[in-house]
């Protein structure tokens, strides 16, 4: 994700995350280097997506969020409620570019 996730991109979001959900991963890592703002609306779609995860067995994780970010989730407590990653777990980057 890149940009601002707020109440005019958050829909959008929402979108993708059922997308995605309809393949059934059990494990989703969310790299959120380039996510600059996120507000209320956008912290609700994370929450939404961690929710219908844990329904599933799966998880939803956050990776790599900004200061900004990363001070949302831990004013409103959702540090605690999330996995945070302060970088891209390891094993998803040589996942992703295997040799």
């Amino acid at each position: 994700m890149t940009g601002e996730i707020d109440l005019y991109t958050a829909p959008r979001l929402q979108a993708e995350f059922a997308r995605l959900l309809e393949t059934g991963p059990e494990r989703v890592v969310i790299d959120m280097s380039g996510v600059e703002f996120c507000d209320s609306t956008g912290m609700n779609v994370l929450l939404s997506a961690l929710k219908r995860m844990r329904e599933r067995g799966g998880v939803l994780e956050v990776a790599a969020p900004r200061p900004a970010v990363r001070k949302i989730l831990q004013v409103t407590g959702l540090d605690s409620v999330f996995t945070v990653y302060d970088a891209i777990p390891a094993e998803l980057l040589t996942a992703e570019h295997p040799g």
